[in-house]
């Protein structure tokens, strides 16, 4: 692919504040379109097993919004078809209005010769009969999600329900007890949008665009990790997808960004918050080295003994920088910061007032900091930690 000629030069620091802009970390929240504002605004949200302080997609808008309760975001979601769930960066709660879009997607999975599981005869026309007079239900209720206790050993109406997700006739309506509840597309997707009339380029060239209007400015590659298309998709439709060609000072690499993110120079109120591993800011780890100079693994699956930050390390966002990092737990209504990495003295007052903030938000009454990786910082930071908690 032939790279157009930049449009605009930007500095390092100008990129890393459009993609805190675009990711809704600098300036005024926007409080009236609250969670559901946040999903629209994101593109995709997503979804992962781990609870510690909260589930990820709870974390998402908490720390663009604030204190928002836990089952406001999920009515935000779930309620009134406002979303649905589906494999986009991960597995992922997406704007209903997207559902068209996805249409490239259910396509090849539809044409997909090998799976991971057999599907029994009789199982996927079973699961959408008992779903259409029965929904809508989880895969225990269809006849069992599991036929052992080992994770990967789905049951046939499992298999056959995830197969039916995949290819669109089926919809996850909602999440109870962490659990999918499924129900007939047909039921669950608005009538003016059930369809998979779009063609691949146009649905590519949408899902392209969305990921540049949600980074603010990214290369091929961030452009392609954003709804994990491959990077001969995003080379096929970027040049018609309103996405601009831009230089950025020290990526060495060719970017595109969202046109409306250049007419106004990004100003306004840094937001200081706990961050999930899995937020978009910095769920691709490439990029966040790049913008922030940070490096983050998430290290839940990594042997204990070989942790170096911890099992859930939330990176601390403050003044637009990654200014630490804080591994937490809870015991009863304690917010345990298990460990904490902290650039420097200066990142005490971000990282204490982001620790008193999220254990208001999950209703504890304190905070007990265990270790420090500068010991010497360990008691100031109790000292600011105890200041603030009154």
């Amino acid at each position: 692919m032939t790279t157009p000629r930049p449009t605009a030069d930007l500095s390092a620091d100008e990129a890393r504040r459009i993609a805190l802009r675009a990711q809704g970390f600098l300036g005024a929240p926007d409080r009236r379109s609250g969670v559901r504002g946040v999903l629209r605004h994101l593109g995709a949200i997503q979804l992962d097993t781990i609870s510690v302080l909260a589930r990820s997609h709870e974390l998402v808008p908490y720390a663009r919004l604030g204190a928002v309760g836990r089952r406001t975001v999920e009515d935000a979601y779930w309620r009134d078809t406002h979303s649905f769930e589906y494999w986009s960066h991960a597995a992922c709660i997406l704007p209903i209005e997207e559902w068209p879009h996805f249409a490239f997607r259910r396509r090849a999975y539809r044409n997909r010769p090998h799976w991971g599981h057999e599907l029994p005869d009789g199982a996927y026309d079973q699961v959408i009969k008992q779903l259409r007079s029965e929904g809508p239900l989880t895969a225990t209720e269809l006849g069992g999600a599991k036929k052992t206790n080992d994770w990967w050993d789905w049951s046939g109406s499992k298999v056959a329900v995830e197969r039916a997700l995949m290819y669109g006739e089926v919809v996850c309506v909602e999440r109870r007890g962490w659990k999918r509840v499924y129900d007939l597309a047909e039921r669950a997707v608005p009538e003016a949008l059930l369809h998979d009339e779009l063609d691949d380029t146009e649905c590519l060239r949408r899902l392209v665009r969305l990921a540049g209007r949600s980074l603010g400015v990214g290369t091929r590659a961030d452009i392609a990790d954003y709804h994990r298309l491959r990077g001969e998709q995003v080379d096929a439709v970027i040049a018609d997808s309103g996405l601009v060609p831009v230089s950025v000072e020290g990526w060495g690499k060719p970017a595109w960004a969202d046109p409306a993110a250049l007419e106004t120079s990004p100003r306004g109120r840094h937001r200081t918050t706990l961050l999930s591993p899995f937020d978009s800011l910095i769920w691709e780890r490439a990029r966040t080295e790049r913008i922030f100079g940070f490096t983050h693994r998430l290290e839940a699956y990594v042997p204990r003994q070989k942790r170096v930050h911890g099992y859930f390390a939330m990176p601390v966002l403050a003044g637009g920088r990654l200014v630490g990092r804080v591994d937490p737990a809870r015991e009863g209504r304690t917010l345990v910061a298990k460990q904490v990495t902290l650039d420097g003295p200066k990142a005490i007052p971000a990282v204490a007032q982001a620790l008193a903030e999220a254990a208001a938000w999950v209703d504890c009454a304190d905070v007990r900091v265990e270790r420090v990786d500068a010991p010497d910082l360990r008691e100031p930071l109790a000292k600011e930690l105890a200041r603030l908690l009154g």
